[in-house]
């Protein structure tokens, strides 16, 4: 197989979609722009040994986004910061992008799950069944929902007892939420 081919192959790889799921569809662009904080992750080499992680999402002119992910280095108590770009694979109303951060190296960024209602949290997967994010507007989720996120993603195949759950404070270390025992008893969920 000559080079060229075999480096088509692997970009191409590299923008699918976990085979047998799908990313959403009436995505709205606008709408998920600005500020997510990462609320659990499977592990990648990029973000080993931060906390405090975000991503600034920022829709340019031509469609494409502009994107600034940081996170805070537990070790060296400094700040990591990564810029990226990223655009649409299939059409702009499909929740499927490809990202990059290195050149002309690019990954998908396939949105399997998202709160179409206020855009609050969303669940993220790559190429493969290794890239699991599940994502927040704000630095905590609530753990109703952090559960909802946790079983659709093991029931679909992920390593869900190997996610790391984020840092975001001293408060709540966990990023997650706890619903108050009254809100659970008006969501119907304690008796």
């Amino acid at each position: 197989m000559n080079i060229f081919l075999l480096i088509s192959f692997l970009l191409v790889s590299c923008t699918g979609i976990p085979k047998g799921m799908q990313a959403i569809d009436d995505f709205e662009a606008s709408r998920y722009m600005g500020t997510w904080y990462e609320i659990a992750r499977l592990d990648h080499y990029f973000e080993r040994g931060l906390e405090n992680i975000s991503a600034t999402y920022t829709l340019r002119d031509d469609g494409s986004i502009d994107i600034v992910n940081k996170g805070r280095n537990t070790e060296s108590d400094e700040w990591k910061i990564a810029n990226g770009k990223a655009y649409f694979i299939d059409r702009p109303n499909k929740g499927r992008l490809k990202v990059s951060f290195f050149g002309p190296f690019y990954e998908s960024y396939n949105i399997i799950a998202l709160d179409k209602d206020n855009y609050s949290y969303a669940m993220v997967t790559g190429p493969t069944k290794s890239n699991l994010w599940i994502l927040s507007r704000t630095k905590q989720l609530h753990k109703k929902i952090f559960d909802e996120l946790l079983a659709t993603a093991k029931k679909q195949g992920f390593a869900t007892d190997e996610l790391i759950i984020v840092n975001h404070d001293q408060q709540n270390p966990a990023g997650i939420a706890r619903l108050e025992k009254t809100e659970l008893k008006k969501e119907g969920v304690v008796h």
